[in-house]
């Protein structure tokens, strides 16, 4: 039996079809979105609980003291007295910048403490410290 069409009368596809690509990258994108306020923001702390008002989305910076006592500057782990250089470099470059003091509820009261006094020699009067809501009874 012969060859009804011949193999040179073929023609070549030369596209790439992009609809798989995009629809791959639409799902990864809503992957992240949907994912991405699930993760927990930095070093996990057990906060206390209390009653305060809600904080402002800005321009901040964290310190967070986890419960061995470990300092954490934006997640990355600093000693005492490079915190201390951090913050005057800060204060100097931004006047009106805000800390945000994270502290785990079972460490000693003196950590933070020791963390608000650095705060205050360095010239920062703009801080808070972090709690979790109260829970509703």
């Amino acid at each position: 039996m012969a060859r009804r069409t011949p193999l040179t009368s073929l023609k070549q596809i030369s596209e790439i079809n992009l609809t798989p690509l995009m629809d791959l990258t639409f799902i990864l994108l809503i992957t992240f979105i949907i994912t991405f306020p699930l993760m927990e923001q930095g070093v996990h702390v057990n906060l206390p609980q209390g009653k305060a008002d809600q904080l402002e989305a800005d321009e901040s910076r964290t310190i967070t003291v986890d419960e061995k006592g470990g300092l954490y500057l934006d997640n990355e782990p600093i000693s005492i007295e490079e915190l201390t250089g951090q913050m005057k470099a800060m204060k100097e470059i931004s006047p009106d910048s805000r800390v945000l003091v994270r502290g785990d509820e079972s460490i000693r009261y003196g950590k933070i403490i020791e963390v608000l006094k650095m705060l205050h020699a360095a010239k920062i009067t703009k801080m808070a410290l972090v709690t979790r809501a109260e829970d509703a009874e």
